[in-house]
């Protein structure tokens, strides 16, 4: 049933306007972060490294987190307009089930946001002409791994948009969750802190050594770890909240 609802949530998205934010709102922070770089040049010598960390400096804690929220704010959205989730409950479904299915749905919006972030990197290096081979190989680690720490921002996100009428207000939760991420990688605990997990897996805006081989099962481990926690609490409500 999970499957099949999933696949609902794809049909309803098809024709969505976030898709229009999906292509434009990453191309800003690529931009940014490549004039940042060539502002930088004196400073910033690692060449493709550099220029990931200008990209994702603005992205993973700026434009990504509104992104993000508005993605879980607009899944949510759908079934309070109309009284949609009043009619889908006639079904023989479950409202844990349909949680799960967002969340879902949520990951697959994220994993092709990260890679067409990777795919704007890959075209800003080239246009201001880097000639060294490009990192594809870490470039799809840093990117699945930051879909893993952005899913689970994205099961937190789901959970407080279940309690918001408005639009808009778990957007500004998520932008805000993305500034205090900054601040927790800044003090160290950029591990454990669910708004820190997306710009950690990305390695954003830090050295190389901050994500490494034999962090991986440490950071995938503290991940599901916390998509299990928050699932469990997300159906939950969702099974208690009043129509």
């Amino acid at each position: 049933m999970i499957l099949q609802l999933y696949k609902a949530e794809r049909m309803k998205l098809r024709r969505s306007p976030i898709w229009l934010m999906f292509l434009v709102v990453p191309a800003v922070p690529a931009f940014l972060g490549t004039v940042n770089y060539l502002n930088n040049l004196e400073i910033l010598k690692s060449e493709w490294f550099s220029l990931w960390t200008q990209h994702t400096l603005f992205t993973s804690y700026f434009f990504l987190p509104i992104l993000l929220g508005l993605y879980c704010s607009y899944l949510m959205r759908l079934e309070k307009n109309n009284h949609n989730l009043t009619k889908l409950l006639t079904l023989p479904i479950s409202r844990k089930e349909l949680f799960v299915a967002k969340l879902l749905s949520a990951g697959k919006i994220l994993l092709l946001t990260e890679l067409w972030i990777g795919v704007l990197f890959l075209i800003s290096g080239k246009l201001i002409g880097m000639e060294a081979k490009p990192p594809v190989g870490e470039l799809l680690v840093w990117c699945l791994f930051g879909t893993l720490g952005a899913l689970v921002m994205a099961a937190l996100q789901l959970i407080l948009s279940l309690f918001c009428d408005s639009f808009a207000l778990p957007i500004g939760i998520c932008f805000v969750g993305g500034l205090s991420g900054l601040l927790m990688m800044s003090k160290g605990y950029a591990q454990v802190y669910p708004y820190s997990l997306m710009a950690y897996g990305m390695v954003s805006n830090n050295s190389r050594a901050q994500l490494t081989a034999d962090g991986y099962p440490q950071f995938v481990f503290i991940c599901v770890w916390y998509l299990i926690i928050f699932t469990v609490i997300g159906a939950y409500i969702m099974e208690r909240k009043e129509v």
